[in-house]
């Protein structure tokens, strides 16, 4: 976990702790799934995509690129020949 996903993981939790509010209405704040909110409080979190990063930094009162945000990940994507495209 990077200093900045710990401090993020942080704020969210203490966060949901003075709102006194569940990870369920915390998501449903951000719009975010539980799934992601879950991932973000947890040791395993890491910095969030810039569309999470923004919702975080609205739902926590902070100024817009003040939450630090991953690049997204791309892989491509390799799809199976079309088999109709070899018949000639």
């Amino acid at each position: 976990m990077s200093e900045d996903s710990e401090r993020l993981a942080q704020a969210l939790i203490q966060f949901r702790e003075a709102e006194g509010i569940s990870e369920r209405e915390l998501a449903h704040r951000t719009g975010l799934s539980r799934a992601t909110i879950r991932l973000h409080e947890s040791d395993e979190g890491r910095l969030p995509l810039p569309f999470a990063a923004r919702r975080f930094e609205e739902v926590l009162g902070l100024p817009p690129g003040s939450v630090p945000a991953r690049e997204r990940e791309t892989t491509p994507l390799e799809l199976p020949p079309d088999p109709g495209a070899a018949a000639g």
